[in-house]
């Protein structure tokens, strides 16, 4: 099992001095991955539910600081050997996957081929309102952009032809360090998530850790990846969790590969301190 913190660009992590602290006491501690997420705007007062929580409610409230999730990415990069830089998640349909085929690939360049390209594709509608983007094609665009972002790693000269992004013959550099292209996750817990995991992800990344519901969306990606002629085995597993060893031997029957947490506290010697009872007590013993 690999484990993995999320949520490192936002609120207090994005104080460079607590982000970097946070970064190499991870690494020091054998974590494998960190995770940041992503929001360019919180439109105020917006009323879509946040899917990730009971009540509805978005963690920090509407004025919750989050940085770009690429930048605190790269200076992690400069500050760290061997931890993964992950996004969890980029939200991809908001953005020409040009640009993020160049900015991954430099990231990727950069940290000599550490990255991993989490996306999903969004779901407050109010921010694609303000980015003047259809919120109800937000699906297709997706498909479409993770396609794109394989064409101009992988192809040279790169090509796409599609309904919402089109280009090429047109050379596209630097390429990723990882010579097969960066490793696209899938992320989001819904049966469309895991549609899409089956047909076009590295990876399948649901935010969160009930097992029932984990073995239903892994069937559905399943049975889509068989129908699109790819092997389910090769998509790679991540999830939330609790970090007891029994909670993470539950996740590892089910074919679980990466677990992901929230970072175990919000300032410098707690963070010290949780990542050290962490890396002795879970990550070292699974």
């Amino acid at each position: 099992m690999k484990f993995g913190l999320l949520f490192v660009n936002s609120g207090p992590f994005s104080n460079p001095d607590l982000l970097a602290h946070l970064a190499q006491k991870a690494e020091e501690c054998g974590f494998e991955s960190l995770w940041t997420v992503e929001h360019v705007v919180i439109p105020q007062g917006f009323q879509t539910p946040y899917p990730y929580s009971k009540d509805g409610k978005i963690p920090g409230g509407e004025d919750v600081s989050i940085p770009d999730p690429l930048l605190p990415l790269g200076f992690v990069a400069a500050l760290t050997k061997k931890i993964r830089l992950a996004t969890g998640v980029m939200i991809l349909p908001q953005r020409h996957p040009l640009y993020v085929a160049k900015e991954m690939a430099t990231l990727d360049l950069l940290s000599g081929g550490r990255t991993i390209l989490g996306i999903g594709s969004g779901w407050l509608k109010e921010e694609f309102d303000a980015l003047g983007l259809d919120f109800h094609a937000r699906g297709a665009r997706t498909d479409e952009a993770i396609k794109a972002l394989r064409a101009a790693w992988c192809e040279n000269p790169s090509s796409f032809l599609g309904k919402h992004f089109n280009f090429g013959p047109l050379m596209s550099f630097p390429k990723p360090a990882q010579t097969k292209g960066i490793p696209v996750h899938i992320g989001g817990h819904s049966p469309a998530a895991a549609r899409r995991a089956g047909r076009l992800g590295d990876g399948f990344f649901p935010a969160l850790g009930e097992v029932p519901k984990l073995k239903e969306l892994f069937a559905i990606m399943s049975a889509e990846a068989q129908k699109a002629g790819r092997d389910p085995a090769a998509i790679e597993l991540s999830c939330m969790g609790r970090t007891s060893v029994d909670s993470v031997k539950a996740l590892q029957d089910i074919g679980i590969a990466r677990m992901v947490i929230a970072p175990p506290a919000f300032d410098r010697d707690g963070l010290t301190r949780g990542l050290e009872r962490l890396g002795n007590e879970v990550v070292a013993r699974v």
